[in-house]
């Protein structure tokens, strides 16, 4: 996988878990950082794996000491896309953090089962079950006539 491919995933993550671009970067750069330190000592098998892992650590730590970080959402939506999408994030913003996780690793950043259990620490079965209750959970939640209004 290129690098700058790589951090960006590793930014969108960190920002979804944070809601914050700078403090987004800082944790994504941290990351990298400690990544590369440890990488030049030891072979790491699971490269990305470990590198979420490092980034998803740095996230929960910032969050536990802030416990409040501004949210900034500025971005340039089509306006036939706008209605839906928000529907999606107001459905997945009252998903549990673990569904919300899970559903962002999968399908925004694309990540292979295999990776998604190393960083959760679970199995890749634990991630199936997981992930097709999250995907039910959404659906149930998308369905609900009072959610509209």
């Amino acid at each position: 996988m290129d690098l700058e491919e790589l951090y960006d995933k590793v930014y969108r993550y960190c920002y979804m878990k944070l809601r914050h671009p700078q403090a987004a970067e800082d944790m994504t750069q941290e990351a990298f950082l400690r990544f590369l330190r440890v990488y030049e000592e030891r072979e790491i098998r699971k490269r990305t794996a470990y590198l979420y892992t490092i980034a998803r650590n740095l996230c929960t730590d910032f969050y536990r000491a802030r416990q409040a970080v501004p949210l900034e959402q500025a971005e340039q939506i089509p306006s036939q896309d706008r209605d839906e999408l928000h529907t999606v994030r107001i459905a997945l913003e009252q998903a549990p953090e673990e569904e919300r996780e899970l559903i962002f690793l999968r399908y925004t950043n694309e990540m292979p089962v295999a990776e998604i259990a190393a960083i959760l620490g679970i199995s890749r079965f634990a991630v199936y079950r997981q992930e097709r209750r999250a995907l039910e959970h959404l659906r149930k939640q998308l369905n609900r006539r009072d959610f509209y209004g």
